[in-house]
């Protein structure tokens, strides 16, 4: 790394702060290349093969840099296969796509980058009370602290306003009897109780009534607390503020049952282990994690503390920042405050710019979640080993961490070829009800309304604070609606925007809100802020695949790759298949009445009236109760259902994953990379009018098309597994604890693209091939392509 000085006047300080920047950087050569990692990990750029076309249809430069010349056009350089796909890297993609991937993103150079390193204050250091952004000077304040320096402290009640039939106010998820924590709106045990920190959390501070029927569950009175027994310390009775672990493990005091360990941070039957808070990144190893907000040390900032500022050392800046050559600026002021540096970096496109948002969009909505696994995709146990959660919604979680520790990120917004806008709307949603402060009242209890204002005020401050919007009105930004129907209850703000999502609803068919829990119905949501705008816009809009655990079972047995003759079940399907069944969800709108009709005409389990599906066959399983080993019996089945829930569900991941060819029933919806990927070569859809003669459709494919469709399944079954977040969590581990769990050891041996390997290659593809970037195509940017393979101006 160099270091450059150029001529200047300047005070002594600023002299002496330079100095100790110089004497810094002049040992910068020691890092030239990235330190090795404590644990491979493949991901874009990294651990993958690269693949060079050889008679290209392009004119490039391979990694030798000799010219690559041109023999004819991609078309006949790659022809599409019987099923109109063209692959690449193992994949079938869409014929236009996959040509384009094999002569163009298969010999991407590198390009040098100039990455801004921040050097602005913040108003007296944020107070001790949050984060400086030194790229903007302002202050990103920790949960329940406000102003520009975070010197104003805000009052979060846990209750709403009490009444004489309502002592505590309507229920919300925060209600407290006891002591509230007013920074976090999160109830304890309080001052003058034995354990003081110990969460009163919901139900536990109240009395429990009996149920009427007997075998129902005890009914909460939100009117009458519990004080006499959770303050307790009669050993006779079922006490938990003073009751002591050890005791109470020894059978010597009683418990309230109710009670439990339900915040972050914590574990044990009574809370007493402290454990470590999930954080984005676990902040990088530049902060300490706080119950979900990162306190970054000093000369980091960022959600995860992985942004340097020019106060970081630069021996430990992220692997995307090195190796730099870093410049001084000459216009440096006399008044001895902090300079921006620029750093040249570099990096491969497409580059992503991720906005450094107020925290309320993302870390507080973690910091003060009442329910630990909620909307995130891993907690940790008493080991502080990493125990990953079953929340389908931990993709969010998942696609957040690998953009912000990708070497496509790039902290220069001129040279970005995307932005990401990290509004976490799957925190939002879950904790919609957690307390008063998310003011849900003003939103008549609709969940979809209170996401919606989340990110029109996303929206709004982007707008305000950067620069950026107004270069395409958007189109170049990316959100993330990881919820049940999606973006469907966008503000019409950002509908020019590219939508990641988990339900590709064109509206074609199904055009209103096909959820059937009414607090997510976005159908009354005003068009004066949503605008008229479908859920999904395949030309724009991406579907990415649901959150799905490692499963070292399933990894180990390697169920995905078991050939067709140890598949006997010709169909299968298990889940909730509506009101006709015990404990079946009881709207009839559930999944559109999909399932319903599958279970009706081919189901495997008696309904309430002890009848089976009118066309059940013993090699056809549908059925609502859970299998013992589920992954198994998905890995003994020909083909497997893909049907909504409210929204989407994970099943299509199910099936892809344990080596099952999917087949789809949901008209005008689509699935997981569905408008990239060529769906024909691994998958089956049949019309939802179909639904009688599914099995005679799938009886009547020949074993030829059968083991084509099973072959590519296990081709890319890893590009629906989050494998490039998982092993950033894995090489954490290693380096904090030296451990190497049997998940990592599995996701190790995989070397194909994963999700985030996918969704990079699709922004590559939609930088190159999206025609309203044409009026940017002015815009003189090294892309380390060929002309050829650039977007061109009409």
């Amino acid at each position: 790394m160099t270091f450059f000085l150029q001529k200047w006047k300047c005070s002594w300080s600023l002299l002496a702060t330079v100095a100790s920047v110089v004497a810094l950087i002049s040992v910068a050569h020691l890092f030239l290349f990235p330190l090795a990692p404590s644990l491979e990990y493949f991901s874009m750029g990294q651990g993958q093969k690269t693949c060079t076309p050889i008679n290209a249809s392009i004119r490039g430069v391979d990694h030798d840099g000799k010219n690559l010349q041109p023999s004819f056009d991609l078309d006949h350089r790659f022809p599409a296969d019987s099923h109109k796909s063209v692959v690449y890297r193992g994949a079938p993609w869409k014929a236009e796509i996959g040509r384009w991937f094999s002569g163009c993103d298969s010999i991407a150079a590198e390009v040098s980058i100039i990455e801004k390193i921040g050097g602005k204050d913040c108003k007296n250091d944020c107070s001790g009370q949050g984060i400086c952004n030194h790229e903007l000077g302002q202050c990103r304040c920790f949960h329940g602290f406000s102003g520009e320096g975070c010197s104003e402290r805000l009052h979060l009640d846990c209750n709403y306003p009490s009444s004489p039939e309502q002592p505590y106010g309507p229920w919300v998820v925060s209600i407290c009897p006891a002591s509230c924590d007013t920074t976090r709106a999160m109830c304890f045990c309080g001052e003058g109780t034995k354990y003081p920190h110990r969460p009163v959390a919901e139900a536990c501070g109240f009395q429990m009534n009996l149920p009427t029927t007997p075998g129902d569950p005890k009914l909460v009175d939100w009117t009458k607390a519990d004080l006499d027994n959770i303050f307790t310390t009669n050993d006779s009775k079922p006490g938990w503020c003073n009751v002591d672990p050890t005791e109470a493990y020894a059978l010597k005091m009683q418990y309230k049952e109710e009670c439990d360990c339900k915040y972050d941070c914590l574990l044990g039957r009574f809370c007493e282990i402290p454990v470590l808070c999930t954080c984005v990144n676990q902040c990088s190893g530049h902060g300490h994690c706080r119950g979900g907000f990162c306190q970054c040390h000093r000369g980091w900032y960022g959600t995860d503390c992985s942004i340097p500022s020019v106060l970081s050392s630069v021996r430990e800046w992220p692997r995307w920042l090195r190796p730099a050559h870093v410049e001084v600026p000459d216009d440096m002021h006399l008044s001895g405050s902090l300079v921006n540096l620029d750093a040249v970096v570099k990096k491969k496109r497409p580059l992503i710019y991720v906005y450094d948002l107020p925290p309320e969009f993302n870390s507080l909505l973690l910091e003060g979640r009442h329910f630990k696994f909620e909307c995130v995709n891993r907690i940790y146990d008493d080991r502080n080993a990493t125990y990953w959660t079953e929340q389908l919604y931990g993709a969010q979680m998942a696609i957040y961490e690998s953009i912000l520790a990708s070497p496509h990120r790039t902290l220069d917004g001129e040279e970005a070829d995307f932005f990401f806008v990290p509004v976490l709307d799957s925190c939002i949603i879950v904790r919609a009800d957690d307390a008063p402060h998310l003011n849900m009242h003003a939103h008549g209890g609709l969940r979809s309304s209170l996401t919606l204002e989340f990110y029109k005020t996303a929206y709004d401050h982007i707008v305000e604070q950067y620069p950026f919007w107004n270069r395409s009105s958007g189109r170049d930004h990316i959100w993330f609606f990881s919820w049940d129907e999606g973006a469907c209850y966008a503000p019409k703000e950002i509908w020019d925007s590219m939508m990641l999502v988990h339900w590709g609803n064109t509206n074609s068919k199904h055009n209103h809100s096909t959820t059937a829990y009414w607090a997510d119905n976005w159908d009354s949501v005003s068009s004066d802020r949503r605008g008229n705008h479908p859920c999904f816009d395949p030309y724009k809009d991406l579907v990415l695949p649901a959150w799905k655990r490692p499963d070292v079972v399933s990894l180990s047995s390697k169920l995905w790759s078991r050939p067709r003759e140890q598949r006997k079940t010709l169909f299968y399907f298990n889940g909730n298949l509506g009101p006709a069944y015990e404990g079946g969800r009881p709207e009839t709108t559930y999944s559109m009445g999909i399932r319903q009709k599958v279970a009706e005409e081919f189901g495997s389990s008696p309904n309430k009236e002890g009848k089976l599906g009118k066309q059940h066959a013993e090699d056809v399983i549908v059925t609502p109760l859970r299998s013992g080993n589920y992954h198994e019996s998905l890995a003994s089945s020909v083909f497997c259902g893909v049907m909504p829930g409210d929204g989407w569900s994970g099943r299509f991941e199910d099936s892809i994953l344990q080596g099952c060819i999917p087949v789809v029933i949901q008209d005008g919806i689509f699935l997981p990379f569905e408008n990239m990927l060529n769906y024909e070569s691994f998958a089956v859809r049949i019309r939802e009018d179909e639904i009688p003669n599914l099995i005679k459709i799938l009886r009547g494919m020949n074993e030829t098309e059968i083991e084509f469709k099973l072959e590519n399944v296990r081709k890319i079954w890893q590009r629906f597994l989050y494998r490039d977040s998982i092993l950033l969590e894995a090489e954490r581990q290693k380096t904090a604890f030296g451990n190497v769990e049997d998940w990592a050891v599995q996701l190790l041996q995989l070397s194909e693209d994963d999700v985030f390997a996918t969704l990079i290659q699709v922004l590559h593809y939609k930088l190159h091939n999206d025609p309203w970037r044409q009026q940017l195509a002015h815009l003189k940017k090294d892309f380390g392509l060929a002309q050829e393979c650039l977007i061109r101006t009409k």
